[in-house]
């Protein structure tokens, strides 16, 4: 007998197939966040992307080198050897490395063994971000790296890298999904009001435009930005968007303000948050934050207020998306059929695009 249960399930299922997730392959041809510019100094680096080992380097004219962290004679990674000027010397046999990739030397033989070489990925520092271009052709456009980052003057600013046992795919479903705030992020910068505040949504799969604002008023801010805006124990309004920049780059914009007089009365109370997700493997995350607020530029306890409850939040995120992961790994894969809701038109779209973006640059 036919059984709606099983129709809808499978309906579900070929729906989902259509979707990234974490069997999808990775989009290489993007460039990806590696690491915070100060942390790539003479020591070689050693970090995973897209599922490849890399070495970063610091170069003797202050320009950063990246390979891939494997000595192509034995497979020793190249991040446990030493600098030599802007040589890297394998800690295994002592083959030399330019920062070209280009084997220099073998110090057991006169000759260099043809294909003695490691892939060298272009790699830009933008501010304090070190952006690496993980494709196989040559970069077609610049990082999509954000203006306001390098405005120190008018954003104050905090950062933090974070590690995270989950697929990419979901943290950046999560950023789009502004819903769970009331519940996930109930203890820290979520309100019961947020959930069922009305909301618009932008898609563009032309362009991978993918984006939602959430307007909040009245709403009663809670304390990490109420008590920075001034705005504690007051009626105010809360505008928050969420967009996808690209595989890499997502950007949270909030605007605050008094609902007691109109917003363009009131001086700006404005912050962005850089959400900077760089995949390690299909199950594991690089989570890069870059927070910055438009007003008390000057107050360093707001900085390391608002810093220190931003990180409690980001990592309710965290701790649920692992959960996430850890449930489905009990399914076997593909079986785990969802249901949507109507505020994630926007995070299915983008997952979409993900997946065809991914496929195709497997042709």
């Amino acid at each position: 007998m036919d059984n709606p249960a099983d129709r809808a399930r499978d309906a579900a299922l070929r729906f989902q197939s259509e979707l990234a997730d974490e069997r999808t392959p990775f989009v290489f041809d993007e460039w990806y966040v590696a690491t915070f510019a100060d942390e790539v100094t003479r020591t070689p680096l050693a970090r995973t992307l897209l599922g490849i080992p890399l070495v970063l380097l610091r170069r003797t004219d202050g320009g950063i080198a990246v390979l891939e962290d494997r000595c192509p004679h034995r497979s020793m990674p190249l991040s446990l050897g030493s600098l030599e000027g802007d040589t890297l010397v394998c800690g295994y046999h002592g083959a030399r490395f330019g920062c070209d990739g280009v084997c220099a030397g073998v110090p057991s033989q006169a000759m260099i063994p043809p294909g003695a070489r490691v892939r060298a990925f272009a790699a830009e520092q933008h501010g304090p971000l070190v952006w690496v271009w993980m494709g196989l052709s040559a970069p077609t456009q610049p990082p999509p790296h954000p203006a306001w980052i390098d405005d120190e003057a008018g954003w104050a600013a905090s950062r933090q890298r974070l590690h995270m046992h989950a697929s990419y795919v979901r943290l950046h479903e999560n950023l789009l999904d502004l819903t769970h705030l009331s519940f996930l992020h109930a203890k820290t910068f979520g309100t019961p009001d947020y959930a069922s505040a009305p909301y618009d949504s932008s898609v563009d799969a032309e362009r991978g435009h993918f984006a939602l604002t959430r307007s909040v008023v009245p709403t009663r801010l809670p304390p990490i930005w109420a008590r920075p805006t001034g705005l504690e124990g007051r009626d105010a309004a809360r505008i928050a968007s969420s967009t996808f920049i690209s595989p890499a780059l997502h950007e949270v914009h909030v605007r605050f303000h008094a609902c007691d007089r109109p917003a363009e009365e009131q001086p700006s109370r404005a912050i962005r948050t850089a959400h900077i997700v760089t995949p390690e493997s299909a199950t594991s995350t690089h989570y890069f934050i870059h927070h910055g607020r438009n007003f008390a530029l000057e107050d360093g306890e707001i900085t390391a207020f608002m810093h220190q409850q931003l990180l409690a939040a980001f990592q309710e995120d965290i701790d649920g998306l692992e959960a996430i992961e850890r449930n489905l790994a009990n399914y076997p894969s593909g079986t785990a059929a969802e249901v949507s809701f109507r505020a994630d038109g926007p995070s299915l779209a983008m997952r979409r695009w993900l997946k065809q973006r991914a496929l195709a640059g497997r042709t």
